[in-house]
């Protein structure tokens, strides 16, 4: 234990003397989760769109106010459809939605149908996507408070959204996001360590010591593995206190799931450092091999079931797979221990087999 604690405090004062990982555990999850949070977005709003009225109807006119009234379109109002087509073809505008002339004569005839046109720009899909169901949406809702259209239907539609009644994409992006955060600053935080040492010499006088490898590997993970949950405690505080997120779990099963998790990328980052021996090389294969994997196969942005069978069974050999599920389960739904404790269960097998391969890749000589 004397050795142990000896190693930690070396790589403490190590950890001190080089800003490089204060920078990496501190500063790069603020930035991260900053451009995370007010940069990547799937809401859209004040989209620009054309509203093409040809009839001047009391009851159109109630229907334009309720486009009006809605945060999500920046309305252009013309009875000229041309002008607004050629807009459409310009870019200027990203659909137009038309209410024909013969509009209220068909509503009020209660054998007869209504029908209003809902043109989207489809070189943009989501954007598209979007239009047309805002636009839905803001015609289901006026019809549901005209008493006219009301009477004539038996029919009541309530919908209700669970976990996430506002809709709002960052509560479900920004869990993602602090997992693909502590996948790039745990491996960064190690894939560093014995390069480094190595590039510098110390490795050579840690050899010549009469400690063992196990105690050099755990004296590395250990004062990384404090600083990483330290970065974690800031990138919840931040999804919490500054961005809203609802968190309906409880901290001591976070931490205990942050905890493997981050053993998990810290021992990837140190079986990287040990092959490589180089920290350019390192950095380079870190950013490879676990924040674009843990960016793009994780579900954190990307639905898993969508992709090709082949890449969704590659799934399941990326981390922050497991991590996305268990942080967006815990802040959104709460503590489901049928979701939570098998990705536990499968962090933890990867944290076991990794660091035997890093025992096992570690060998106390030169060369």
């Amino acid at each position: 234990m004397r050795r142990l604690i000896a190693l930690i405090k070396k790589e403490i004062f190590q950890i001190l003397r080089d800003p490089s990982s204060l920078l990496i555990a501190v500063v790069l999850p603020c930035i991260l989760l900053f451009l995370y949070g007010y940069g990547v977005s799937l809401d859209a709003s004040k989209i620009k769109i054309g509203l093409v009225v040809q009839d001047n109807s009391p009851e159109v006119q109630s229907l334009i106010n309720a486009f009006k009234d809605t945060k999500y379109f920046d309305l252009t109002i013309s009875d000229n459809r041309n002008d607004i087509e050629k807009r459409i073809i310009s870019s200027q505008l990203r659909g137009m939605v038309v209410i024909p002339e013969d509009f209220t004569r068909r509503l009020e005839n209660s054998y007869d149908i209504s029908s209003i046109q809902v043109i989207a720009d489809g070189s943009e899909t989501n954007t598209a996507t979007f239009v047309q169901n805002y636009a839905i949406g803001v015609i289901s809702n006026w019809a549901g408070q005209t008493q006219f259209i009301q009477k004539q239907s038996n029919i009541s539609i309530q919908p209700r959204y669970w976990f996430n009644p506002e809709l709002k994409s960052n509560y479900f992006l920004l869990p993602g996001s602090i997992a693909t955060i502590m996948t790039l600053i745990g491996t960064l935080l190690t894939s560093l360590v014995i390069a480094r040492e190595w590039e510098r010499g110390t490795m050579e006088a840690l050899m010549a010591t009469p400690v063992s490898m196990f105690e050099i590997i755990l004296g590395k993970l250990i004062p990384y593995f404090i600083l990483g949950m330290a970065s974690m405690a800031i990138c919840t505080f931040a999804a919490i206190v500054l961005f809203g997120v609802p968190f309906r779990g409880s901290f001591l099963l976070l931490s205990i799931i942050s905890a493997v998790f981050l053993i998990v990328a810290l021992e990837w980052g140190l079986l990287i450092s040990t092959a490589t021996k180089n920290q350019f090389l390192a950095s380079q294969i870190a950013l490879i091999t676990a924040y674009l994997p843990g960016f793009i196969l994780s579900g954190f942005v990307f639905e898993i079931k969508s992709m090709p069978i082949f890449i969704q069974f590659l799934t399941n050999f990326v981390p922050a797979k497991y991590f996305v599920s268990c942080l967006q389960t815990i802040f959104l739904a709460g503590d489901i221990h049928g979701i939570i404790f098998p990705n536990l269960a499968v962090l933890s097998i990867m944290a076991l087999i990794l660091f035997v391969f890093v025992l096992q890749k570690t060998k106390k000589r030169l060369g």
